[in-house]
């Protein structure tokens, strides 16, 4: 049971929704957007809603039992600094539990709007975030205090009928003036770099489509958009917490497990 939690990204309090009164008795859930915390969705448990950055989170040191953040964290601008804010507002033997989007989420169609680009422009800008890799991951987690580290990646692919159902689904929408699709954010994900690139031609996006088409397509016409997903766990030192062997205290060999078939046959542990 976790007397008080934290949801870091909330946005509309997804997270919520599947938490009980039986594991979370008070959960506090932060986002930058006000907006989605005004239209958060209702919970069994009581919850209260701040705005906040989550490189600045206005809480004193050790104050949350259960830190949860999920899918939000790819937004962060300097991300070592909200995974020490976590941990400093987390207890000792508290908990930070969290998904963020990884290297190679949408990975297709960086790759044919970057052709295209290259074809048609002479150039390209990026019109996707960039994502953190896993290899970097758990080196961030450790440099921000947390032990006992989990990390753990999954890959979830999604089937449009085309490129532009993709952008649509991302909420970016792109608006044809002219020959020059102006591209806009609704409140969804697309790229939140200051140096992005606003405006595509006509030709280079219908030719993005084309060859997101011939170089990822499916056979029933449909084109695939991978979501790739790290998941991890950390948590804050306690002393209570369980601790490595000292080294050089073992006193069995890794060489030995290749007998322990033989070992086993005669009834040895």
């Amino acid at each position: 049971t976790f007397p008080l939690a934290l949801d870091v990204g909330s946005g509309r309090g997804y997270i919520a929704q599947h938490l009980t009164k039986e594991t979370v008795e008070k959960l506090i859930q932060v986002d930058i957007a006000e907006n989605a915390l005004k239209n958060a969705v209702e919970s069994e448990i009581p919850t209260v809603s701040v705005v906040a950055d989550e490189e600045s989170l206005p809480f004193r040191e050790d104050t949350f039992d259960l830190v949860v953040s999920s899918l939000s964290l790819h937004w962060v601008n300097d991300l070592p600094k909200a995974f020490r804010e976590i941990h400093q507002v987390l207890k000792p033997d508290g908990v930070f539990i969290g998904a963020m989007f990884g290297g190679d989420t949408l990975y297709e169609l960086r790759c044919s709007l970057q052709l295209a680009e290259l074809e048609r422009e002479g150039g390209f800008s990026p019109h996707v975030s960039p994502f953190t890799a896993v290899s970097d991951l758990g080196h961030l987690l450790s440099r921000a205090g947390f032990n006992t580290l989990t990390v753990d990646t999954d890959e979830i692919q999604v089937n449009y009928p085309g490129l532009f159902e993709v952008m649509e689904d991302l909420q970016g929408k792109y608006i044809l003036y002219g020959n020059i699709y102006v591209f806009y954010i609704s409140m969804g994900e697309s790229n939140c770099s200051w140096n992005r690139k606003p405006l595509l031609h006509r030709e280079t996006m219908l030719a993005a489509a084309a060859i997101y088409r011939e170089m990822y397509g499916n056979s029933d016409g449909s084109v695939p958009a991978t979501f790739q997903i790290y998941y991890m766990i950390g948590w804050k030192f306690h002393e209570s917490q369980a601790r490595p062997a000292q080294r050089g205290s073992a006193t069995v060999s890794f060489g030995d497990l290749a007998k322990i078939g033989v070992l086993l046959s005669r009834g040895k542990k």
